[in-house]
């Protein structure tokens, strides 16, 4: 640019000197001035307006609506509480029922006998109660008597018999116990299938007379798979073994039999 020119054009003539103009940035820099005031102009109005509105609005007399009232609202009387009677007075106490003084008796002289420490007659005691003073009282107050005994006549259940832990003799089978299990035991086919074996121990009874009963498991460890209930059915099945004694009599006795069950090869 000619430098006769610089002095007389404007920064943004000199700014895009040799630039191309066309493009827009030059356009935009030129007008933002204007832009900007018309902006300005535009929010100043809406302010102005916006402000006189509301000037207006409070300046303005407010509109009285009047109501008449066309009926007249009666109000019901609140309903009355209920007061709950008091109680009755507890009833007297009983009255005292009749006694009559008991004097231990003394052996004395007929002449020393004050007659007003007499022992109580018979009658007097049908209906009083002996008691350590006189007293006049209602004799339906009197404890009455103990009732009479039964005859005895009636059937009184025995107790139930001890069954012993330990005693002087303890019960034995008369045959061989392991022998009989490996007869009659049948190993469980589940157990067998899913490869269980194992020991349980089977608890029971020998009575007086030698027979099996109350028979069941020891211990809470089970090995399932039918193995219990086929020891079980086992041990119910022994014949009679000989009873346990204690001070010579035949008692009921708890026995404890070990039980295995071993798969075969």
């Amino acid at each position: 640019m000619d430098i006769n020119k610089i002095l007389t054009s404007d920064y943004l003539d000199i700014l895009f000197d040799g630039r191309n103009k066309l493009y827009g940035s030059y356009e935009l820099r030129k007008t933002h001035i204007k832009r900007m005031r018309k902006a300005m102009y535009f929010i100043f109005g809406i302010l102005f307006v916006f402000t006189a509105t509301s000037v207006l609005a409070s300046m303005k007399p407010a509109r009285v609506v009047e109501k008449s009232v066309e009926g007249v609202c009666t109000l019901t009387p609140p309903p009355e509480i209920p007061i709950d009677p008091p109680p009755p007075p507890p009833p007297p106490p009983p009255s005292p029922a009749p006694t009559v003084r008991f004097t231990p008796p003394v052996i004395e002289q007929d002449e020393r006998v004050d007659v007003n420490e007499m022992p109580p007659d018979q009658n007097d005691l049908d209906s009083a109660m002996v008691g350590v003073a006189n007293i006049d009282g209602d004799p339906g107050d009197i404890v009455p008597a103990i009732a009479e005994l039964g005859t005895g006549t009636g059937v009184v259940a025995p107790p139930a018999p001890i069954i012993h832990t330990y005693v002087e003799q303890m019960p034995q089978p008369p045959y061989n116990v392991n022998q009989y299990i490996a007869d009659k035991l049948i190993y469980p086919r589940m157990a067998s299938e899913n490869g269980i074996s194992g020991r349980v121990a089977v608890k029971f009874v020998v009575n007086e007379d030698g027979t099996i009963s109350n028979v069941q498991m020891e211990g809470s460890k089970r090995l399932g798979a039918g193995i219990e209930e086929e020891a079980m059915r086992v041990v119910r099945s022994f014949p009679k073994w000989t009873p346990g004694k204690q001070n010579g009599r035949a008692v009921k006795v708890y026995f404890t039999l070990p039980i295995k069950f071993v798969l075969s090869d």
